[in-house]
């Protein structure tokens, strides 16, 4: 297996409320799972291969909580990656090279789609970060608003043993949407999340 890493941006919106009960290990909110997330990676490599300044990103549906399984999920790579990086962030996307978070989401899909080869534009500033996946998928952060002041509130999660992030800022996806063939939501104004993170096998 080839050793991997990268350290990222990491963006991601879904269909339950704020703060997202799934980093409590309590079921989703409406009872099933549709999220979105997207990584800028600054630096990484697969083997030798750099990885440095490319995106990964997904759109995933699951009908129960996501550790019950049968999920559905659609890869997005960047389309300025190379052939061997696309084969390698394909690889490391769908769980198949190993390391976290992939290779456990990946015993949690029966479906994995053909994967889009597509433009990212990430705004990242906090709170306010955005990203567009192609034209059809898009996370659009703001800050969650106090419901009596509609002041900003500030709140993260420290997930110590969380494997897709360990700590992030909760936010509000004003936008969190894909319109692919196989692949169709929109949640605004559900829970998201930016953070920084760091994987590898």
């Amino acid at each position: 297996m080839k050793k991997w890493f990268f350290d990222a941006d990491y963006l991601q919106a879904c269909n339950c409320d704020y703060g997202c009960p799934c980093e409590f290990s309590a079921p989703p909110t409406t009872g099933a799972c549709d999220g979105l997330g997207a990584w800028r990676i600054e630096r990484g490599k697969y083997e030798e291969l750099s990885l440095d300044g490319l995106a990964l990103g997904f759109a995933a549906k699951w009908p129960g909580a996501i550790h019950e399984g049968n999920g559905t999920v659609l890869l997005f790579v960047d389309e300025k990656a190379s052939a061997a990086q696309r084969e390698a962030l394909l690889a490391i996307g769908s769980g198949a090279a190993g390391g976290l978070p992939f290779e456990i989401l990946a015993t949690t899909f029966t479906t994995l789609l053909e994967p889009r080869f597509v433009p990212f534009d990430f705004r990242m500033d906090g709170l306010q970060s955005s990203v567009s996946v192609g034209d059809r998928m898009r996370i659009v952060l703001e800050p969650i608003k106090n419901p009596v002041t509609r002041e900003p509130e500030q709140v993260a999660v420290n997930h110590g043993t969380g494997f897709i992030f360990k700590t992030a800022e909760c936010a509000s996806a004003r936008e969190g949407s894909v319109d692919e063939k196989e692949m169709q939501f929109s949640y605004p104004d559900k829970a998201g999340f930016v953070a920084r993170i760091h994987y590898g096998n």
